[in-house]
């Protein structure tokens, strides 16, 4: 990354290079004098946005490190600031007290990892700019791990990209009581039939169950193409949605409650053909082999592409608090048609 593009912060760009990326990722950008976290902080966006959009195209991730964002009011307005229109609809996480088209992070348990993901590449629509603060880190573990999915593609058994690019996945969800959100609350309505008609315009395969609960069935690409760069990247949840992935008592545990048919999540080639385990645990290497992690500090941004990075969550212990939003939704369809 060239400094001039950014001449009044210190870059860092080689602080967390990444093994198997092509660019240093994240950058880190630190301002060269303190910023009024009142002001300066959305001024330095106005004056560097092409920079900042150049920045990301080529890195996948920005950090910005000691910006003078003290709350998360001060980083809704930053993130706003970067991309006007943030995105505050979202059925999968918690909205965060306070603001406005902000997000608590996953509630999942503590001891356990969320694995890698691309948010929301299982859905419609997915936002391709994802922002993280740091409102307090952990004092033990909770890192968020990002991984460049343009590596994971040099990093995988080609073979086995190719039966993702050519079958692409399909994701099942239960929406199950007691084991997921419920329909009504991720689709905000009551009405059957508004759920019906959305599934249907978005090529969402729909069967309503026993006790009030809903399955989906939704054929996602595996390998996209992204729409600014072109550049090929491994984007999904294959690790969010497949049994196998599960930790062994919960996965029996699942299995013994609910059935194969109807687990909270699951994942298939898009065919319908069984993803076989070693090609989840063939993943699951690549993913860590080409993961970058850093220690949160107070006051942290990041700035992801969510369709050139995958991002995950260590286990950690005492309290933690990281504020999420999202912004320029992305069509699956204008994908597709853009990859064919």
């Amino acid at each position: 990354m060239n400094a001039s593009l950014f001449p009044d912060a210190a870059i860092a760009a080689s602080l967390l290079d990444a093994t198997h990326t092509t660019h240093a990722m994240p950058l880190v950008l630190t301002p060269r004098a303190p910023l009024d976290p009142a002001h300066d902080a959305r001024a330095w966006v106005h004056t560097h946005r092409e920079a900042l959009e150049a920045a990301l195209l080529r890195h996948g991730a920005v950090l910005f490190r000691d910006f003078g964002l003290a709350d998360p009011a001060a980083f809704e307005a930053f993130a706003e600031t970067i991309s006007p229109g943030l995105y505050g609809e979202y059925g999968d996480l918690p909205k965060k007290e306070g603001g406005r088209n902000t997000y608590r992070s996953t509630p999942y348990p503590e001891k356990q990892m969320i694995l890698f993901h691309n948010e929301s590449a299982h859905q419609p629509h997915w936002p391709r700019r994802q922002f993280f603060f740091c409102e307090q880190p952990s004092p033990v573990g909770g890192a968020t791990p990002i991984v460049d999915c343009r590596a994971m593609l040099r990093v995988l058994p080609e073979a086995l990209v190719e039966a993702f690019e050519r079958r692409q996945i399909m994701y099942v969800r239960t929406f199950t009581r007691g084991l997921d959100v419920p329909w009504r609350e991720f689709f905000h309505t009551d009405d059957r039939r508004e759920v019906e008609t959305r599934c249907e315009a978005a090529g969402v395969q729909y069967e309503w169950l026993a006790n009030d609960e809903l399955q989906t069935r939704t054929v996602c690409p595996a390998v996209i193409a992204h729409p600014r760069t072109g550049e090929r990247a491994f984007f999904n949840q294959v690790q969010l949605h497949h049994v196998s992935c599960l930790d062994e008592d919960v996965r029996l545990d699942l299995l013994e409650f609910a059935g194969a048919k109807r687990m909270p999540r699951q994942a298939y080639f898009g065919d319908g053909g069984e993803i076989g385990d070693e090609a989840i645990a063939a993943i699951g290497a690549a993913y860590e082999r080409c993961a970058v992690r850093f220690a949160w500090r107070k006051g942290d941004a990041i700035m992801l592409d969510n369709m050139l990075v995958a991002h995950a969550r260590d286990p950690f212990s005492g309290p933690r608090k990281i504020v999420v939003a999202m912004s320029e939704l992305v069509a699956r369809a204008d994908v597709l048609a853009a990859t064919v």
